[in-house]
Parts: structure tokens; sequence; C-alpha cells
């Protein structure tokens, strides 16, 4: 369904959201992969140690939820290197909830870190990767995105709504050469999930969620899912009607 990309020496690509996580360990795999990785967090700190961990590599300091910030990122990656291979944005944040502890602030958080954070994002590497008619567009998504979950109030809906639109992005980019994926994990082992205190089903580390993430572009995947013995599970509970759906889980959870 995309390029397939096969070979990564020389790539330009760009993280948002890497000082941790998901977003740390793939940088980490596409530099030991021969990639030119640009990392990009809040935390300067984590930044800077993965440069001198990753020679080669560059650090770009930014808020996900500041647009001038993306804008003037873009703008000095693509003046140093020319060009935008792949842009991913991997930045999130997670509080469990239920409908009985709303907090609208935690909500709106989650809304521009999760969602609003992707769309700076475009603002940013859209006129680039148009321009150069190549390019991959990624967006790092959840599960949690296919249907509603006991305490995922405020996450699931940012998921759900980055998940459409990789889909509309696929639609307009595909035609024009440029590819675009959506990576929807499930459980894996970061500071965001260190929080839950349910046994999380299928828990993986970021390192081997970085390895299905390049696998998955290399065959050209649109939605890259992982692990397969439990999003597959997850994606037949797509497909039941409300009142068995809202059964299986109640019955599952236990909430």
């Amino acid at each position: 369904m995309n390029p397939r990309l096969t070979d990564w020496h020389g790539r330009v690509c760009w993280l948002v959201g890497a000082s941790t996580g998901i977003g740390r360990a793939t940088a980490a795999l596409l530099h030991q992969q021969g990639a030119h990785v640009i990392v990009s967090a809040r935390n300067q700190g984590a930044l800077q140690a993965f440069v001198a961990a990753h020679p080669g590599s560059e650090a770009l300091p930014l808020d996900a939820t500041d647009r001038d910030a993306m804008r003037a990122a873009a703008g000095q990656l693509v003046k140093t290197q020319g060009r935008i291979d792949l842009a991913v944005y991997c930045a999130g944040t997670y509080q469990a909830m239920r409908a009985t502890e709303f907090d609208l602030d935690v909500a709106l958080q989650h809304q521009q870190v999760n969602y609003v954070g992707a769309l700076h994002l475009l603002d940013a590497v859209l006129p680039v990767l148009l321009r150069q008619k190549a390019g991959h567009l990624s967006l790092v998504g959840s599960v949690a995105g296919y249907r509603g979950l006991p305490q995922a109030m405020a996450y699931g809906p940012t998921k759900a709504a980055l998940i459409n639109l990789a889909e509309v992005l696929y639609l307009d980019l595909h035609p024009r050469g440029i590819g675009v994926s959506v990576v929807n994990p499930g459980f894996v082992e970061t500071p965001l999930t260190a929080q839950n205190e349910f046994k999380m089903p299928a828990l993986i580390t970021p390192e081997e969620a970085a390895q299905e993430m390049l696998r998955g572009w290399q065959r050209g995947e649109f939605e890259i899912h992982f692990p397969k013995r439990f999003t597959l599970w997850l994606k037949a509970l797509r497909h039941l009607a409300y009142r068995p759906y809202f059964a299986a889980v109640r019955r599952s959870t236990g909430l």
C-alpha cells in the first residue's frame, strides 16, 4: 500500500516524541540501520543523552503543542538536510480516566499532545513532502482508538482521531507518491503504561515495538499493529454490534 522502506542508509528521519519509550527505541533502531536521525521532544537532557549515545544523530528540542516551534524545527531541518524521508509523530500522554472522575484539564491536555501536536507536524512537513513528491509520514496511534474502552476517556478518543486522520491522509497523499502509515500498538512497557495498576496482556518492550514498526514500513503496510496475539483479538471486537461488544468488554475487564 506504501512505497517499501527497505534501505535506511542516509535517509533523513525525524521523530517527534523521541525522548523515551517507543519513540526513543525506534530512533535508536533507525540509527543502527544507517539512517540520519533527528530526535525532538521537550526533555532536552534526554535528547542530548540520545545524541551522545548515537553519533551523527541530531536533537531539535521542542514542545509539540507549540505550532511555531514545530515550524521552526522543520525549517531548520530542511535547511541543513535538504529533505525529509520519514516523519514520525510519537509524542503522547496518558492518564487513566473514567466518566465518574472526569477532569476537563486532563482531557484537553490529551487532545493537545496526542492529536493537535500531530496537526502541528502536518503543518510543518506536508509542504516539504508535497514538494519532494516523496517521503513517508507515520502517526503512532493505539489499539485504544479502535473502540471505546474503560479508563480511556481522555486517551482513547485522541487515538481514534489519529487513526481517522491517517486514513484521510493516505487517500490524499498516496497518489502523490507519499507514504502514510498509522501505528497501533497494544501494551508497550513505557513510562506512560507504568502507571497502570492492572496486568497488561501481551506486554512488549519498546525495542520489540520498534522492530515491528520498521518491519511494517519495510512491507509497505498502512496499519502497523502489534503484538498480533493481542491486536487481532481487539480487531475482531470492532465487528461486534454494540450490545455484545459492551458485554464482552465488561466480562474481560470487570469494569
